[in-house]
C-alpha cells in the first residue's frame, strides 16, 4: 500500500481506501463484512469511508464493529451528514440541528469518540452556507472531526464553502466526488479548483460500478447478481451499459494485460495518476476483491499507455462539467 496527504493537510491516508456504501448492512452479511474490512487493513488499506445514510444507518454501525479492537490512532473514519435518516422533517440536510445531531449519532454508531473527517454529502440550497460551515466548525472544534469535507459539490460551491471555512479557522481538505475512465465531469472546473486551494479529492466509484471490471458485455444480459441487477445499485449503473461503452471497455484489456493489470486494477490505477486524488475508494462484497483492487496502489501508469486509454475512451467518457449540478438535489431530499 501506499499513502499521500489528504489535500494540503498533514494527514496522511491510505490512497485506496475501502467504502461500505451498497454493501454493509444491506447486500452483505456482517460476518462477511468484517471480513471485508480485516482484507482491507491486510492489505495496508488505513482508511475507512461510510456515511450516516448508507444501509439505513445500519453501515456505520456494521463498519463500527468491525474496526472495534484496532488502533484508533492507526486508522482514519470518514462519514458523511445530508441525506435524510429519519422520518422527521430536520433529520437530513445541512442545518445546525441536523449537523449537530447527526455527529452525536454517527460516533454512537461508529463506537469512536471522533472521525478524521466529517463530509458534507451534498449541497443544501435551502440552508444558508454560513449556517452549514458554521456547525462545522463548532463539530471540528468540539473535538468530534479533525477535518472537514464535501461531497458532490460544484467549483463555485467548493470555493464560497473554503473561503467560510479559512475564517472559521476549520480545515476542509477534501472533495469527493464520481470520477473514473468513463465519469470525468470533475476535470475542467472542480479539480482545477481544488488544486489552487489545496483540497484533495477523494473519489467513487473508479470502476464504474463495475463496468470496468469487463463483466458487463455488449449485447448480453448482466450477470446474475451483480450491480445491474440489483435494485439498490441498478439505477447509476445503467448510463454505462450501452453497447459503445461496454465495447470501448473490452478495448482496454489488452492495455490491462501489458501493464500487468486487471481491468479492474487500472481502472483504480488509472485515477490515481490524476495529481489532485489523494485516495481511490473501492467497495467489496467478497474479501478477495479488496485484496485485488489494493493491487492497484503505487503502480505508475506511463505516459504512452495513458493517452491510448484516453483514445479509446474518449468517444464514450463524460465529461460535461454542468453534470456535477446533476448531484445537487433541486428539492429538499
Amino acid at each position: 500500500m501506499e499513502y499521500r496527504h489528504l489535500g494540503n493537510s498533514g494527514m496522511i491516508i491510505s490512497e485506496i481506501a475501502y467504502g461500505n456504501w451498497l454493501t454493509h448492512g444491506s447486500q452483505v452479511e456482517e460476518e462477511a463484512a468484517a471480513a471485508c474490512v480485516r482484507a482491507a487493513l491486510d492489505a495496508g488499506i488505513t482508511t475507512f469511508d461510510t456515511a450516516d445514510v448508507y444501509a439505513e444507518t445500519r453501515a456505520e454501525s456494521v463498519l463500527g464493529r468491525a474496526l472495534k479492537g484496532e488502533r484508533r490512532e492507526g486508522i482514519e473514519i470518514f462519514t458523511k451528514v445530508y441525506w435524510p435518516t429519519g422520518p422527521g422533517k430536520n433529520d437530513r440536510g445541512l442545518s445546525r440541528k441536523h449537523i449537530m445531531e447527526s455527529i452525536d449519532n454517527s460516533l454512537r454508531r461508529l463506537e469512536t469518540s471522533y472521525v478524521d473527517l466529517y463530509q458534507a454529502h451534498r449541497f443544501d440550497r435551502f440552508t444558508p452556507l454560513e449556517e452549514t460551515m458554521e456547525a462545522f466548525a463548532d463539530v471540528v472544534h468540539s473535538g468530534k472531526a479533525l477535518y472537514i469535507g464535501v461531497s458532490e459539490w460544484t467549483a463555485d460551491q467548493i470555493r464560497r464553502a473554503h473561503a467560510l471555512a479559512r475564517e472559521l479557522r476549520i480545515p476542509l481538505v477534501s472533495s469527493q466526488p464520481q470520477y473514473s475512465m468513463l465519469w470525468r465531469v470533475i476535470e475542467d472546473e472542480v479539480v482545477p479548483t481544488c488544486e489552487e486551494l489545496g483540497i484533495g479529492q477523494i473519489v467513487w466509484s473508479p470502476i464504474a460500478q463495475g463496468v470496468l471490471t469487463g463483466k458487463y458485455l455488449p449485447g448480453r444480459q448482466p450477470p446474475a447478481g451483480s450491480r445491474a441487477t440489483d435494485d439498490n445499485g441498478s439505477a447509476m449503473i445503467s448510463r454505462f451499459l450501452r453497447d459503445e461503452v461496454l465495447e470501448a471497455v473490452q478495448r482496454l484489456k489488452p492495455l490491462a494485460d501489458e501493464a500487468g493489470l486487471t481491468l479492474a486494477q487500472l481502472a483504480v490505477a488509472w485515477v490515481l495518476q490524476n495529481g489532485n486524488v489523494s485516495a481511490a475508494i473501492v467497495g467489496a462484497s467478497r474479501p478477495e476483491q479488496v485484496a485485488e483492487n489494493a493491487k492497484a496502489a503505487g503502480v505508475t501508469l506511463d505516459a504512452d499507455l495513458m493517452a491510448r486509454v484516453d483514445e479509446l475512451v474518449a468517444p464514450v467518457a463524460v465529461t460535461d462539467p454542468h453534470l456535477v449540478h446533476q448531484g445537487v438535489p433541486a428539492q429538499r431530499p
